[in-house]
């Protein structure tokens, strides 16, 4: 058996090669690609007679390089970077660091410790499709409330009427079907109603068109502090640029969500998945996303609830003992299930009660949404383990029995 430490850059990776004493037997440097993996794999069949007998450590856990390996039937170790950093400090006091350094290092790693780390999970090719989808879909959500925030901050200067007619959610379509033909003042308070109900409707509005007409231009012809000609013009090409990435954004979302939901339907745990209280098909799946779908990955409910960051971790020293959120943990995957854990608050009964039970305790809104989502993932982990839909009386036998 050999052990491999990978340093991976975004054209080269540094390669290190140790036995079972820690002994170096290879060691170099190959290039990104079809030409580098092909070297890498010649370095290690020097040294091995079957692919199962290397064991690979690299700082990430995704990537053509990490399929390669996978495929090549290695077993792959994911090390946390923060993780590298602190053996690292076992083995130099100096500060000294290298990229050969470093490779050595991850195979000192997988070598001593590794059963303190994850193993590369061999998730299926639809689960990492929709894990793909779902994290730009995601990652789109999130850069178009960053726009938003920064439109709602430009408002604020100058046009304050605008703030007004739409609130803080200028995300939605009205406000973007409105600023995109008025995006200042001067151009607002011209605005006929006929015109604002034709952009509501070109906007995607159905319904109180003209009611909710009338009530933007009152709003837009309200008498408010005006900024100087000039400035205001500048702030209207800003608003102008904002409003036109935001209903990009909300096309491109649109777009992925659908694509999402058909790929996360085709997928065979998605049936247990919907049939969670609070998850929904978005919701549903990037909790598969970010979990995967190979059974051998979490060993228990704990390991994944210690993956999804929802348990606690404990700070003991002498008598003092302080219970804290777990800080490292996989932050999509942590707001997913707190949203899910929100979201059951009202589909469920039991759900709802565990909650109070929470704040009863005198837990914080997000301690106990913290608690609830820890047993919704045991709760989740037990229905993949066993093949099984959501069954409440199940989950929360107390709960039920209580209630009847």
């Amino acid at each position: 058996m050999v052990f491999v430490g990978i340093d991976w850059a975004e054209k080269h990776h540094d390669v290190c090669i140790i036995d079972k004493e820690g002994t170096i037997l290879a060691k170099g440097r190959v290039v990104d690609g079809v030409e580098g993996i092909a070297r890498l794999h010649a370095m290690v069949a020097d040294h091995i007679e079957e692919p199962e007998e290397a064991i690979v450590g690299i700082e990430t856990d995704r990537g053509l390089l990490v399929g390669a390996l996978l495929a090549a039937g290695y077993e792959v170790f994911a090390i946390n970077p923060l993780s590298a950093n602190r053996y690292r400090d076992r083995h130099s006091t100096s500060g000294a660091k290298s990229d050969p350094g470093d490779a050595k290092l991850l195979a000192d790693i997988v070598r001593t410790d590794r059963h303190n780390h994850r193993q590369v999970a061999g998730d299926s090719e639809l689960a990492e499709a929709i894990k793909l989808l779902a994290r730009t879909h995601q990652s789109f959500v999130w850069q178009r409330q960053r726009y938003v925030n920064r439109l709602r901050s430009t408002l604020r200067e100058f046009y304050p009427q605008a703030l007004e007619a739409f609130g803080t959610d200028l995300s939605f379509m009205d406000a973007v079907a409105i600023l995109s033909i008025a995006p200042t003042p001067d151009l607002g308070r011209r605005l006929s109603r006929s015109k604002i109900a034709s952009a509501l409707k070109k906007g995607g509005r159905q319904k109180n068109i003209q009611a909710r007409a009338e009530k933007i231009q009152d709003a837009l012809r309200s008498t408010q502090l005006q900024a100087a000609p000039k400035v205001t013009g500048a702030y209207g090409t800003v608003t102008s640029s904002l409003v036109r990435l935001i209903a990009g954004l909300h096309d491109q979302i649109e777009e992925l969500e659908q694509e999402l939901e058909s790929s996360f339907e085709d997928h065979p745990d998605a049936k247990i998945l919907r049939s969670l209280p609070g998850l929904g098909t978005v919701l549903g799946a990037r909790v598969l996303a970010e979990f995967g779908d190979d059974r051998t990955r979490y060993a228990d409910a704990r390991s994944r609830r210690n993956y999804a960051g929802t348990s606690p971790i404990t700070r003991a020293s002498g008598t003092r003992r302080v219970v804290l959120a777990r800080f490292a943990r996989n932050e999509r995957l942590f707001n997913a299930c707190y949203l899910w854990a929100f979201a059951s608050l009202t589909a469920s009964p039991p759900a709802r009660a565990y909650y109070d039970r929470q704040r009863s305790r005198g837990k914080t809104h997000n301690q106990a949404l913290r608690a609830l989502a820890n047993r919704l993932v045991a709760i989740l982990h037990g229905c993949l383990r066993h093949g099984q839909t959501y069954d409440e009386s199940v989950a929360w036998p107390a709960d039920v029995q209580k209630a009847a």
